[in-house]
């Protein structure tokens, strides 16, 4: 566990130095093609950073915010857009912005219409104490799942890991909030009250990660295929061109937790969702579709999310023991912090 701490601090270090590198040198060049040449060199040291962790969650979380944000963040950055432009007044934010997956809060003007899709306020602390305690009571039931079917194992590590990441980045978002003394817009909208598949993964799920995405491959690929399908197919290019581009993002964050070729499945889950997402689409375009009840969408968005992911996203992680790590990590972690409690309160 030492050597692991040493060798997360070496990774971020590298991190930050690089991210230094970006803002003092890069800034400087004119965008385009010159300024994404000088960046290239750290986006391929983004790619191979995570390879020298080999905690399952030291290693999945470095993937994903310097090997997938950080490098989609740096590519919008090289031609002027995305979050780190216009170029943040510090080097502080800029590395914040650049390596985290968050977004200041904006204030909201008195004349702005609030939409009720869209919800930016902090989570409620009753709602996350009553996350925490789930989770904690889910890493004990696990304890007691030898022998049980495999699609309960999977359903339980389903919700596990959407309370892990949830959690893990409201933490995140709070350490970086007070480091920089400005509100974080929340990560999560409460995904599991979404009523259709649009709702779910635009407005709900994982907000960092669809913005990136929107800006990185929907806008322009739709803004390309618009020359040759029309504005209404062109957006469905856009939405699956996203959803493709996610899963193969996957794969990569699979393979530094798994250390093993790619099966595709995740691919797979993600291009059956923006295919159903795409119909989703074209059915409320082309049909005077008057959706059913909330309760009745939103069971039935949970349950198709919840079937594929039990069929495509999860198999991969539990035929190579990621959870077991997971798991296992997680209650080293809690040992660890009772014992400090104890000797703290001794």
């Amino acid at each position: 566990m030492e050597q692991e701490l040493r060798n997360l601090i070496n990774v971020w270090i590298s991190a930050v130095i690089s991210i230094c590198y970006c803002y003092y040198i890069s800034s400087r060049i004119s965008k385009g093609l010159l300024r994404l040449l000088s960046l290239l060199p750290i986006c391929v040291l983004f790619l191979l950073l995570p390879l020298f962790l080999s905690s399952v969650h030291f290693c999945s979380f470095s993937a994903l915010f310097l090997s997938w944000l950080a490098n989609f963040k740096l590519l919008l950055f090289a031609f002027d857009q995305g979050p780190l432009c216009p170029l943040p007044p510090n080097l502080p934010r800029f590395i914040c912005f650049a390596c985290f997956p968050i977004k200041v809060r904006q204030n909201s003007s008195p004349n702005t219409i609030k939409n009720s899709h869209c919800n930016n306020e902090p989570m409620p602390t009753w709602v996350l104490a009553v996350k925490v305690v789930v989770f904690g009571v889910l890493l004990h039931v696990y304890e007691y799942s030898h022998g049980w079917p495999q699609f309960v194992v999977l359903a339980l590590y389903c919700l596990h890991i959407y309370l892990e990441v949830e959690l893990a980045l409201v933490f995140v978002g709070a350490v970086v909030s007070t480091f920089l003394g400005c509100d974080i817009e929340p990560v999560f909208n409460e995904p599991y009250l979404a009523t259709s598949l649009q709702d779910f993964w635009s407005r709900r799920w994982n907000l960092m990660v669809s913005a990136v995405l929107r800006s990185t491959v929907h806008i322009p690929v739709q803004r390309f295929a618009t020359r040759f399908l029309g504005s209404d197919k062109a957006v469905l290019a856009g939405v699956m061109a996203s959803f493709l581009v996610s899963g193969l993002m996957h794969e990569v964050v699979y393979f530094y937790a798994i250390r093993l070729p790619p099966t595709w499945e995740v691919t797979c889950f993600f291009v059956l969702h923006g295919v159903a997402t795409a119909t989703e689409i074209v059915v409320k375009r082309t049909l005077q579709w008057r959706p059913p009840h909330r309760a009745v969408s939103g069971i039935a968005v949970l349950t198709f999310v919840s079937v594929t992911g039990v069929w495509l996203f999860l198999p991969q992680l539990l035929r190579n023991n990621v959870h077991e790590r997971a798991i296992s990590e997680c209650l080293l972690v809690i040992d660890i912090a009772k014992r400090n409690l104890f000797i703290f309160s001794a």
